[in-house]
């Protein structure tokens, strides 16, 4: 009986491979840059675009996020946006470095004691953009220092997200009117 359940285990795992419904297990592992510098990457970024989910559904525009290096090497973490009745609504938090040989890899949270997951997969040379994802997939969020994006950065961002494993047709552009 259990090499039974054992193979019909595996028949479903492979199921739910092959039908998408497990498409992380398909992917090859996300790559993050090879290091951030905290201190460089501490203040205000502007959402440019993102994944929709469920947290920010009510984002209508202005969407920012800020972090803080706060003691004992934990990140302050302020998401804030404008809804479409114009009030504004702030969500704090804070994250913790999950790799400290790159920094790239934070764990976040919003509500303790449950932390997602914050990879830094790309950023420029003088810290003027960045991609942020995690290893599922579901999430993504193109930040930016400034509230505008040059076309031409933002096509050759999104250009290299299906390297990653990405879809940039699901992406959704902000409204920034600062």
């Amino acid at each position: 009986m259990t090499i039974v359940r054992g193979i019909w285990r595996v028949c479903i795992l492979l199921v739910g491979v092959t039908a998408g419904m497990i498409p992380a297990l398909a992917q090859a592992p996300l790559a993050t840059v090879a290091h951030v510098d905290l201190t460089r990457y501490a203040g205000q970024w502007y959402e440019i675009a993102r994944y929709p989910n469920r947290f920010e559904r009510k984002c209508d525009r202005n969407v920012t996020a800020t972090y803080t290096l706060r003691p004992g090497g934990r990140i302050g973490v302020e998401n804030a946006c404008l809804r479409s009745d114009g009030s504004r609504t702030v969500a704090r938090g804070w994250a913790r470095v999950a790799d400290p040989q790159s920094s790239a890899k934070l764990k976040v949270t919003f509500f303790w004691p449950f932390f997602g997951n914050y990879w830094i997969l790309d950023l420029s040379p003088d810290y003027r953009y960045a991609v942020v994802g995690e290893p599922g997939r579901n999430y993504l969020w193109i930040l930016s220092r400034t509230p505008q994006m040059d076309p031409e950065l933002y096509a050759g961002i999104t250009s290299r997200l299906a390297g990653k494993g990405y879809d940039a047709a699901r992406l959704v552009r902000v409204r920034q009117s600062h």
